[in-house]
């Protein structure tokens, strides 16, 4: 079944499956010619990549504190872009979109003057602790001075001066196997993994103590 998806200056791309936002013909042609095009063919053919969160996805998401942003102009020259904050900084809205706030850093607004021309974006999440990481294409749009909306995504506490909110709509999204993926911990579950073992050896320290003197030794 062809759908299409429909960019912000209404050019709708035709596309079978899925993942074809990903697969362009050229991107097909290279898997044949080095021989992953019929696993890839397969793939499609059974559903393709999904198209909405699921409940599963919306925990990964809300649970991360780092993401990257990938948009281009409209001449194709990419960039990337990373935001971070507490967990729950990302917050999904509903099945199809992910909205964020883009806190004031340094204006250079290269994100912004990318998608006033053109919409297409990614989203890249990785968790190192848990060796996944999930691709998300799309297309996003920044949204300025909606007091409610910003007040809706803002986490509580966090001392960050927003600037404004962007909200990313979901086309499709595929999750990579954790090859290669290094294994690193955030500093504060590290911190709290070395505060849990202190006080356990304080503990058993004390009771060593406690037993030593009831026997007079």
């Amino acid at each position: 079944m062809t759908r299409s998806f429909t960019d912000q200056h209404n050019h709708a791309t035709p596309v079978r499956y899925s993942s074809d936002v990903a697969f362009s013909p050229s991107v097909k042609a290279v898997q044949s010619r080095k021989g992953s095009r019929r696993a890839y063919a397969m793939q499609e053919e059974a559903g393709g990549w999904a198209t909405t969160i699921d409940e599963d996805l919306k925990r990964f998401i809300e649970a991360q504190t780092s993401v990257f942003l990938a948009t281009a102009s409209a001449e194709g020259q990419p960039y990337i872009q990373h935001r971070g904050g507490p967990a729950g900084f990302l917050r999904v809205l509903d099945g199809s979109t992910i909205g964020f706030v883009d806190y004031a850093g340094n204006r250079q607004f290269i994100t912004s003057g990318n998608l006033a021309e053109n919409a297409k974006a990614h989203l890249f999440l990785i968790d190192y602790a848990h060796r996944r990481r999930i691709k998300v294409w799309g297309t996003a749009r920044v949204v300025e001075g909606d007091a409610d909306l910003t007040a809706r995504l803002m986490p509580e506490g966090y001392k960050a001066r927003a600037g404004q909110v962007i909200l990313f709509t979901v086309a499709a999204w595929d999750a990579n196997c954790p090859q290669h993926i290094p294994q690193r911990f955030e500093a504060s579950d590290v911190a709290a993994a070395l505060a849990a073992r202190d006080a356990e050896i304080a503990r058993l320290t004390a009771e060593v103590t406690r037993l030593t003197a009831s026997h007079g030794l």
